[in-house]
């Protein structure tokens, strides 16, 4: 069973070198990775957008496609502005891969 810290508030808790853990005992990856292709296409822009949002600033991810993500991009630009950039570490032909960042 992993170590249970009690904290005397949310800002002590905050400055734990464990609060970026889950509690499930497995630690967060720096640069995540979802492949989209795996995501039913109608629910596939939401969960991006749920992924964009529980990002904390200046952590990203990267998002993975077999073909370039325009139409995703453009709505990423109207819902976040310049609070997420996108860039492109990959372009095809097989997989278009987009790095997804939150403003810090």
């Amino acid at each position: 069973m992993a170590d249970i810290e009690i904290h005397g508030s949310k800002e002590e808790a905050a400055q734990s070198s464990h609060a970026t853990d889950c509690t499930c005992g497995e630690l967060n990856e720096d640069l995540p990775e979802m492949d989209v292709q795996q995501i039913p296409h109608a629910i596939r822009h939401a969960m991006i957008f749920g992924a964009v949002d529980a990002l904390k600033p200046g952590a990203g991810l990267i998002i993975s496609a077999s073909h370039a993500p325009m139409p995703l991009l453009a709505q990423l630009e109207l819902r976040y502005g310049d609070k997420v950039t996108a860039t492109f570490v990959e372009k095809g032909p097989e997989r278009w891969r987009v790095l997804l960042r939150r403003a810090a």
